[in-house]
């Protein structure tokens, strides 16, 4: 699914150079009719760039004893998303990948590495509906405890040049989640776009960062 537009050009992916880590800023996620909004101070940033790929979205994460609520603006797009239900893996929308116990040394998920995926639409029968997943990890050891499939919420909205979609990640979803216990995660997240490419938070689609662990960033719940 990498695009000439979201590979880096560079022999060696200069995120390698580094071990990132970020903060995520606690806030309200009480979930409304319109779901949920997250202050700038909650954005993150977009290491990708550093290898020459596109940053063309507003990504924002923030987390509460109730989970972690997502916040996604894309912008500059011509052509609507590709989504489709029954292919999860290749659809665009954001992807969110997350090890509640953050273990950066392993190179295989575990039980508390998780997959989701907001997309905004590919559901119901006229493909408009939007849709929230937990997806499995290729290759991993063990898999997160199983959810109902109206465990995660979502709200999406269409603009001229592009969508916003808000979503929630509710605790009961995510293994090992204690944020009282243990303060740090390991993160990555990629928007991805057949349009537009891949924006990455760290290293792109030429390396296997949607399946080994030791490839994302330290986050640290503050």
């Amino acid at each position: 699914m990498a695009t000439s537009n979201s590979k880096t050009k560079d022999f060696i992916d200069p995120t390698f150079l580094f071990r990132f880590e970020v903060d995520v800023q606690k806030a309200d996620l009480e979930w409304t009719s319109k779901g949920l909004q997250l202050p700038e101070s909650c954005r993150m940033p977009s290491f990708g760039a550093l290898g020459g790929r596109k940053v063309f979205a507003d990504v924002r994460l923030a987390w509460s004893d109730a989970g972690l609520g997502v916040h996604v603006l894309v912008n500059g797009k011509r052509q609507v998303p590709w989504c489709r239900e029954t292919r999860l893996d290749e659809s665009d929308g954001f992807h969110l990948w997350i090890d509640t116990r953050c273990s950066p040394n392993i190179h295989r998920a575990t039980q508390y590495c998780h997959r989701f995926l907001f997309m905004p639409a590919g559901g119901g029968p006229r493909r408009e509906r939007p849709i929230a997943s937990l997806i499995e990890i290729h290759r991993a050891r063990g898999n997160p405890k199983p959810i109902a499939a109206d465990t995660l919420s979502i709200k999406t909205f269409a603009r001229h040049d592009g969508y916003e979609l808000r979503g929630l990640i509710p605790t009961a979803a995510l293994t090992g989640f204690e944020p009282a216990e243990q303060t740090r995660l390991a993160l990555y997240y990629a928007v991805i776009d057949r349009e537009l490419g891949w924006q990455t938070f760290g290293p792109g689609p030429e390396y296997p960062v949607t399946e080994d662990p030791s490839l994302w960033a330290d986050a640290v719940l503050v």
